[in-house]
């Protein structure tokens, strides 16, 4: 028969195996957490070494895209700079050399003029051949002129006797009385007047006609 005493003795002994059950599963849990929380710390770093990584590697790359980006800026730069450069160069050129085939189609004028100008009119003045002579170099004279104008589109402002005065081409100059022509048509032709590419250089200079006060 179990006495008391030995009940206590099995009750304590029981508590005591339980207490170090309790105790032995506290400890295994808290191990198990210590590795939980060691692993979440390694993946932490593991993930923050990748975030510094891909960081590094980002900025790289924005670093070599700003030098390319800026050597093309300045690439373009330098090539509108040296296009600047030769238009500039092209329109001095073209302002310099603009009147050159126009001036070297006037040198055969001015040699024909130098031609005309050479003949002694004082040897004898009664020498029609002579005259003829001069009046053939000074037609010869006109006609490579008027062909210089021809290539160069320069036209003559030239109104025929009786025109009606155009205010675009022809500037009175005065009024004569005459009962020749109607009043303000023109009556005289004082200089020819001139137009390049249909843009008038020099006006026609006319007289235009004026009824007399007498009449």
């Amino acid at each position: 028969m179990i006495t008391d005493n030995e009940k206590v003795d099995a009750k304590d002994h029981l508590e005591s195996e339980t207490i170090d059950e309790h105790e032995k599963r506290e400890n295994s849990e808290s191990l198990q957490d210590e590795g939980i929380a060691t692993a979440s710390d390694s993946d932490a770093g593991e993930l923050e070494d990748i975030d510094t990584q891909a960081q590094d590697i980002e900025e790289e790359q924005l670093r070599l895209k700003f030098e390319e980006v800026t050597q093309q800026y300045l690439l373009a730069r330098a090539e509108a700079e040296n296009i600047r450069k030769r238009a500039d160069i092209e329109i001095s050129n073209a302002r310099k050399f603009a009147l050159e085939s126009f001036v070297r189609e006037l040198l055969s004028v001015k040699d024909s003029l130098d031609l005309a100008k050479s003949i002694d009119l004082s040897a004898d003045t009664s020498d029609l051949t002579l005259v003829k002579k001069v009046v053939e170099g000074i037609d010869l004279t006109i006609k490579q002129l008027e062909s210089v104008f021809a290539r160069f589109n320069i036209e003559e402002v030239n109104p025929d006797l009786g025109d009606k005065l155009d205010p675009e081409r022809h500037q009175a100059m005065s009024t004569e009385e005459t009962l020749e022509f109607q009043p303000s048509l023109i009556c005289k032709v004082i200089q020819k007047g001139y137009l390049l590419h249909n843009r008038l250089l020099r006006p026609a200079m006319v007289i235009v006609a004026k009824k007399p006060m007498d009449t």
